[in-house]
């Protein structure tokens, strides 16, 4: 079986799940378990730590693991990302009060508060910057009040937090993370399992992202309305009963549906419907 680490819990935990559900697999009914197997698809799941899933997976006990990409790069373990998720996106980036640090090069010397260590110490490095890193672990924005550090680095997500103790933002992001699947680092990328696995994540992705649109417009038109959607290799056109009508059906993004809607049906088509797309392979 496909041995599989899923967050247990935290903001990737609920998210995870649900793809994991859209993907056709079986998932947990309780919160406690902390091991299912789904014999139908041949896969056991693990519900770890969002923080030590890296770890198990580059210890090779587990095949691959769903976690966050600042967790595995903070991890330092040998592990790889091989798809992203696109879900609990977030960026991290250093802060302290007002007008004491503009940029990096200002850190030289400081102390900086983190619960990321790995992450900010490998930030530092790679632009020389001699500064030390104090490990805390969660609500870093006290550091600087109470004197343990000038800097911290966190995730910031709407800066209301950093606002409310009196911090701003310094410099540019130092990572933007989201989602991630990861395996061993150098392991066979070509498993027929773990491909099957991919192949159905991104089939959700796939579908979250695009509608399926279908209209009816009049063939002397037809082009305009195919370069309006093109789906992905070519839309499917289908003649009507009635002469000189054509039924046509494509893929488009979801967030470009309404605009595509209003076009379509300024140059005569009609009939214009989008449906959910539930599953996909492309």
């Amino acid at each position: 079986m496909l041995r599989i680490a899923v967050p247990n819990k935290g903001s990737l935990s609920g998210p995870a799940a649900e793809m994991l559900h859209e993907a056709g697999y079986q998932q947990r009914r309780e919160s406690k378990e902390l091991r299912i197997v789904d014999p139908v698809n041949e896969v056991e799941f693990f519900y770890l730590r969002p923080r030590d899933i890296a770890i198990y997976v580059a210890s090779g006990q587990l095949d691959i693991g769903i976690t966050g990409r600042d967790l595995l790069i903070d991890s330092g373990a040998d592990a790889e990302e091989i798809l992203p998720l696109g879900f609990a996106r977030s960026t991290f980036r250093y802060a302290a009060k007002p007008g004491t640090i503009t940029g990096p090069a200002d850190l030289t010397g400081k102390t900086v508060a983190t619960s990321y260590e790995g992450i900010v110490a490998a930030h530092l490095a790679e632009h020389g910057i001699d500064a030390s890193v104090v490990h805390l672990d969660g609500a870093v924005e006290t550091a600087i009040q109470l004197g343990v550090a000038q800097v911290i680095a966190d995730v910031v997500e709407t800066g209301t937090s950093l606002r409310n103790a009196g911090l701003e933002v310094v410099g540019e992001p130092i990572m933007q993370s989201e989602a991630v699947v990861i395996r061993r680092t150098g392991t066979d990328g070509e498993d027929p399992k773990v491909q099957q696995f991919l192949r159905r994540l991104q089939g959700v992705l796939v579908a979250r992202t695009y509608v399926m649109m279908d209209y009816d417009c009049r063939v002397e038109q037809l082009e305009k309305a195919v370069a309006l959607t093109p789906g992905l290799e070519s839309p499917t056109v289908s003649p009507l009963h009635n002469e000189g009508w054509v039924a046509v059906r494509a893929m488009v993004p979801s967030a470009e549906a309404q605009r595509i809607m209003d076009d379509l049906y300024d140059i005569g088509a009609r009939a214009i419907l989008t449906t959910a797309i539930h599953a996909c392979r492309l």
